[in-house]
């Protein structure tokens, strides 16, 4: 018999992949649960780099575009938060390669690629530059849009993401070559596929392209973080997959160093919720809603 340390550390993955897709249940549960879910005003797709790339606009004002995390669709990321955000401002959610409504192409996923992507959709819909939050995966996506499209990005919400494969903790880099297509049969993510897919029979396909992206290291480069010129605001958990210290760390890079009292507004925000994790950090949409309207609509950079 095993002794229990060693029983432990042999089970633990597994049984944190089960909590994860469970958390990935209460998440999606509590999106469709919201009573107050929006209705985009349009829905449409846009012809970028070979993609049919699939978008929802919601609401009047200045826009903000939401990325969406990996597995996700627009609802499941987003679907309590679009309702408070569209208030006051033009929201602007699209599915990136593969997810949602969005159909695979014969392309390998890239952040590179689905940042160029979102660019030539903007481009398309005629936004010059708009604010952008991207959570997880999307917070990657945003980074690359940053730095490859600088013009395109006025302020930047980097939610729950990092810019380096180190930055996800240990125990997240492990688990990730454990998942399986199998692993999401009973879940709502397997559901929303079913659903929303152009090709469902893809899943399995789709899983396994997935998992090679999210388990191949990457370093967008510490020089490139600290040259972007947009305002930026990190949102984690202390809880989170993400490290504290890799949010400490990009909330240096992008400027956030010195005692505020003694100096200007700062171009850079830091806000760490208590008590979260990666997934529950999104259920938290008043006090999401509540700092993110906060950062667009006051100075940081007054970009």
């Amino acid at each position: 018999m095993k002794p229990r340390s060693n029983l432990f550390r042999h089970l633990f993955p597994k049984v944190f992949v089960v909590v994860v897709i469970v958390s990935i249940f209460t998440i999606e549960s509590f999106a469709q649960a919201n009573p107050a879910k929006a209705m985009p005003v349009k829905s449409a797709y846009a012809s970028v780099n070979g993609l049919k790339l699939y978008y929802e606009v919601y609401g009047t004002g200045k826009p903000i575009v939401l990325l969406h995390g990996a597995f996700n669709t627009i609802d499941m990321a987003f679907g309590a938060l679009i309702p408070q955000l569209s208030k006051t401002r033009q929201v602007i959610a699209a599915e990136m390669q593969g997810h949602g409504r969005t159909a695979d192409i014969d392309r390998p996923f890239s952040f590179e690629s689905m940042a160029d992507d979102v660019a030539a959709m903007l481009q398309q819909i005629g936004i010059d530059s708009s604010d952008v939050l991207g959570y997880s995966m999307g917070g990657e996506i945003a980074w690359q849009l940053a730095i490859r499209h600088p013009k395109v990005v006025r302020k930047l919400i980097i939610v729950s993401s990092v810019y380096k494969y180190e930055g996800w903790s240990q125990e997240t880099r492990s688990i990730l070559p454990m998942l399986t297509p199998e692993m999401f049969e009973p879940t709502p993510i397997k559901k929303e596929y079913d659903r929303l897919a152009p090709d469902p029979k893809h899943f399995k396909d789709f899983v396994n392209k997935m998992k090679k992206f999210v388990t191949t290291s990457f370093d967008f480069g510490a020089d490139k973080i600290k040259a972007i010129k947009s305002p930026t605001l990190i949102i984690a958990a202390d809880g989170d997959g993400v490290t504290p210290e890799h949010a400490v760390e990009m909330y240096r890079l992008r400027g956030g160093k010195y005692m505020v009292d003694f100096g200007p507004s700062p171009t850079t925000q830091l806000a760490i919720y208590p008590g979260a994790s990666h997934i529950s950090v999104m259920m938290q949409t008043d006090w999401i809603n509540s700092i993110v309207s906060a950062f667009l609509d006051g100075p940081a950079g007054g970009r």
